[in-house]
């Protein structure tokens, strides 16, 4: 019998499930696409569950971009982001696995920057809130772990960068890598990188990318500083090495 540990993964054909399966070199992943695993039917991932047993679920499945589509049709973000991982979250709780959720630092108020896992949460767009929603059963999971993170798609997918937006933005690959290190953490963590403007982020691997300012983005709230405070990563990772 193949004692490796299991890891259920939603969202099994997006960019950071593609990245984890890069990474793996020590788990049996099971990355089912939505087709087989919608998020929002609770009898496929009841099926799921039932067919490989896994010892963690990490959910990774969300309606993210294009950001004014939570504003446009805040019900499918609802279904998605809240009522589909309140299903991820019940299941968990009725097969006592770890649930590890894929949040956001969408979910802070996003103005003074520097923020820490226990500072106070709010929202300023209808993403944020959906994936606040979220976090909200996840935490009644007696054996849960939150990671909020400013990921981006290497490389950097938009032809300009804010240059007066502030956050700690990470690429997805180096979050892959990062995950496998926390996957017995519990509580909620920051992972990010440098607190930095998106375009001093972008032009390290894209040098041609161009500038825009918050002013010129007219169909969705944007945040000016949603910076993380890293201190618990580091910890974390400086004990794991």
């Amino acid at each position: 019998m193949n004692k490796k540990l299991r890891i259920l993964i939603s969202g099994g054909c997006g960019d950071l499930s593609t990245h984890l399966q890069a990474e793996n070199r020590e788990y049996d992943l099971y990355t089912p696409p939505k087709k087989e695993m919608d998020i929002r039917k609770t009898e496929d991932i009841e099926k799921a569950i039932n067919y490989f047993s896994p010892h963690y679920f990490l959910h990774c499945a969300a309606l993210t971009s294009p950001m004014a589509i939570h504003e446009k049709n805040p019900i499918l973000s609802m279904q998605t982001n809240i009522i589909g991982t309140a299903n991820i979250s019940a299941l968990c709780v009725k097969h006592h696995m770890k649930l590890i959720y894929i949040s956001t630092d969408y979910v802070y108020p996003g103005t003074k920057g520097d923020y820490k896992e226990d500072d106070g949460l709010n929202p300023f767009t209808n993403y944020g809130w959906s994936k606040l929603g979220g976090e909200c059963s996840v935490k009644m999971c007696p054996d849960h772990l939150i990671l909020r993170l400013a990921m981006f798609e290497k490389p950097f997918p938009h032809p300009k960068a804010l240059i007066d937006m502030i956050k700690s933005p990470i690429y997805v690959d180096d979050v892959a890598k990062i995950i496998f290190q926390l996957l017995d953490e519990q509580g909620t963590i920051n992972v990010g990188g440098k607190a930095q403007s998106i375009f001093d982020f972008a032009k390290k691997n894209n040098p041609n990318v161009g500038k825009i300012m918050l002013n010129e983005i007219r169909d969705v709230n944007m945040a000016t500083d949603s910076s993380m405070n890293l201190d618990k990563l580091k910890k974390v990772l400086n004990n794991e090495n």
